[in-house]
């Protein structure tokens, strides 16, 4: 019954877990987003043709999508760090990327699922429509938008206007 799903975890699991917590926030409810994707997957792995991605990222952004509806997930403090440090990180690094996920957060649910899926799992524009079901347009909307408010909120950041 396996069919190379046990391969594809192994390959690709590592990459799920990353993407659910930057839709998530934390590692704990990536780890849990990862294991309901993929139990969904297995279920419908047999049926599944061609490459798997697309299913299971958006069992992914809709199963985050679903727990940030029905307010499951527990709310994030304003600054949380990583579970894990690197040791290349220095101190304004940290800062710049705590002013990213602090806006990257305060996108909405789509627009923070095309960022991280475009810019951080690398997905090409159709791709993230794939994964996302929704049309080419709609993505490019969505990433249109987030980009827009992004700069908002970086400009806000670095003239101190939100602070």
């Amino acid at each position: 019954m396996d069919d190379g799903f046990a391969e594809y975890v192994a390959q690709r699991g590592e990459r799920l877990r990353r993407t659910a917590y930057l839709l998530a926030g934390n590692w704990a409810t990536a780890e849990d987003l990862v294991q309901t994707a993929l139990t969904k997957a297995w279920m419908a792995w047999s049926r599944i043709e061609g490459n798997p991605d697309p299913y299971v990222y958006r069992i992914l952004a809709n199963t985050h999508a679903s727990w940030w509806r029905r307010r499951w997930q527990n709310e994030l403090p304003h600054r949380q760090l990583p579970d894990r440090a690197d040791p290349s990180d220095f101190a304004s690094d940290a800062d710049e990327r705590d002013v990213l996920w602090t806006a990257i957060r305060a996108l909405s649910k789509r627009q923070r699922a095309v960022v991280v899926l475009h810019y951080f799992d690398e997905l090409t524009l159709q791709q993230c429509a794939d994964a996302l079901g929704c049309s080419l347009g709609t993505v490019k909307t969505q990433l249109s938008r987030a980009l827009a408010r992004l700069r908002v909120n970086s400009e806000i950041q670095t003239t101190g206007a939100g602070r």
